[in-house]
Formats: C-alpha cells, sequence, structure tokens
C-alpha cells in the first residue's frame, strides 16, 4: 500500500482537528458564561419573575449565546425557564434528578443559595452542542423565591487526547521545524489549543519557552525556574529527564485554564532536535 509523504498526512490530520475547532467555537467560555448569568440576574431583578421567565425561554432572543444558556428553577425545584428546550422542560420538577455522576444538582443549586445568595455548583451534564456528556460548572444565584443559573461546560481531555496533540506537534516541528511550530503552537485559535489542552515548547539550549499555548506571552522567557503551586520547578524537572530519555512524564499542579481552578495535571514530553515538546491534561 502507498505511503502518504508526512507533510500529507498532517496536513489531513490538520484539517480534521480544524474541523473540531469550529465545533469548539461555539463552546462559551466562563467568562462570557459570567457575563450572561450577570446579565440575567440584572434583567430578572429589574423586570420581575413573569418577564423574565418569557425573555430566558426565547432560544433565539438575546440569552442563549453559542451553549450557554439562563435556566430558572423555583424552591420546589419546579422549572419556570430553560433556553436549551424551554417546550420540555418547563414546568419539570427536577427536584430529586441527578446529575450522571449521581449528584443531586438541582438539589444543591436549591440548598446552596439558601445559605448564601450565590454559589458555583459543578455536575456533569449533556452539552446540547456537542451531545456528549461533559463536566459542567453554574452559576446560580437566589432571586426572589427562584435560583437563577447560567452554566458553562468545562470539557476534560483525556489522556489518550493529550498523546494524540503532542504527536502532532512533534510531527509539525519534524516538518516544518521548530520556528514555524511555535507559531502554531502559540496561535490560541489554532489546532494546538482545544479546550484545556494545549501545547508547550522549550529550548533546551537556554531553556526559555519557544511557545506556550495557554499564554504565547511566555515566550522567550526563563522556563527552568517556573514552579507550580506546591513549588516544584517542573520544567527543569522534565529537562532533566529528557537528558537520559526521549520521552518522559511529569505530575504536578497546575492552573487549569477551562475552570480557571489550580487542579493535578500530567504531562507528556518529548525531545524533537533541540526542543523539548510537552502536553498535559488534568487528572482530577
Amino acid at each position: 500500500m502507498k505511503r502518504l509523504p508526512l507533510k500529507s498526512l498532517l496536513g489531513a490530520t490538520l484539517l480534521a482537528v480544524a474541523a473540531q475547532s469550529a465545533l469548539a467555537a461555539d463552546r462559551g467560555t466562563p467568562r462570557e458564561a459570567r457575563t450572561l448569568f450577570d446579565q440575567a440576574v440584572k434583567y430578572m431583578e429589574a423586570n420581575g419573575a413573569e418577564r423574565a421567565f418569557a425573555a430566558f425561554n426565547d432560544r433565539k432572543g438575546e440569552f442563549v449565546r453559542k451553549d450557554l444558556y439562563v435556566f430558572v428553577i423555583d424552591d420546589k425545584g419546579v422549572y419556570q425557564a430553560s433556553g436549551a428546550a424551554p417546550e420540555a422542560l418547563v414546568g419539570l420538577t427536577v427536584l430529586n434528578t441527578t446529575d450522571a455522576a449521581g449528584n443531586p444538582l438541582f438539589r444543591e443549586m436549591i440548598d446552596s443559595t439558601r445559605v448564601t445568595p450565590e454559589a458555583t455548583v459543578r455536575y456533569m451534564w449533556l452539552n446540547r452542542v456537542t451531545n456528549k456528556v461533559e463536566p459542567k460548572v453554574s452559576y446560580v444565584r437566589k432571586v426572589g423565591t427562584y435560583v437563577v443559573g447560567v452554566g458553562y461546560s468545562a470539557p476534560r481531555a483525556s489522556a489518550d487526547d493529550a498523546h494524540a496533540m503532542l504527536g502532532r506537534a512533534v510531527a509539525l516541528a519534524k516538518a516544518d521545524g521548530s520556528a514555524k511550530a511555535a507559531a502554531a503552537f502559540n496561535d490560541r485559535r489554532g489546532a494546538f489549543v482545544k479546550d484545556d489542552l494545549y501545547v508547550f515548547m522549550v529550548s533546551l539550549d537556554s531553556g526559555k519557552f519557544e511557545a506556550m499555548g495557554m499564554n504565547p506571552a511566555l515566550s522567550d522567557t526563563d522556563a527552568r525556574g517556573l514552579a507550580d503551586a506546591e513549588g516544584h520547578k517542573i520544567i527543569a524537572e522534565m529537562i532533566e529527564k529528557l537528558k537520559t530519555a526521549d520521552e518522559a512524564t511529569v505530575d504536578y499542579v497546575w492552573r487549569n485554564p477551562v475552570t480557571n481552578r489550580v487542579e493535578k495535571k500530567r504531562s507528556y514530553v518529548r525531545r524533537e532536535g533541540g526542543s523539548m515538546i510537552g502536553v498535559g491534561h488534568y487528572t482530577e
């Protein structure tokens, strides 16, 4: 069987990733969710419950954006509004409904807002854009006798996803050189930044970042002295491990750009020419 050249294989892979990126573009970010949430709370406080319910239930209205929407339940756990599927959900009692992990999320929303006016609830839920069950984070606030909420999907990449992205990154660096690869890795709208996955690249000679998909501004800054939240010099450890191997694995704690929380992370790194290329996934 005739084998395609490396660049042809890489091009086909990047086209597939681009299609996935187009879908990812429909995801609301935590900041966008927070903005919509604040606007929904203000609207309901200013206009009253009934008018707010009508606005939130309008699937083509201003309170439905990308995969973000506003929902409202009363203190008995009955849906009063849902921009996701008002025709199916409004009037439905969900007080004892659990998420995909068995957590009573609606009861938690109600109980949390009885203690403090505003809370953040994490659970597993269906993303209506991707049609997949994913981790979700919702901001909820008590307004009168109702709980108003907006949630965003916080997808988690797997070890296989991280390995796959690392393989594509190494192939690109091998085919096009480190400079072009670095530009691709630093493109936050490109194929090498997806949900909580991104590529980083460090010069083994200078110890400086050549690329950092989460924060391209770190390029050309010292990486060896970078420490995680527990004080571990993670890049220095990665470089040390690559002195005796072509690839290595390092565990540490790091901020997740999707959830904006410090979480456990495992990164896989490989030596390519004079550079170290790595991709990690969050494990908690």
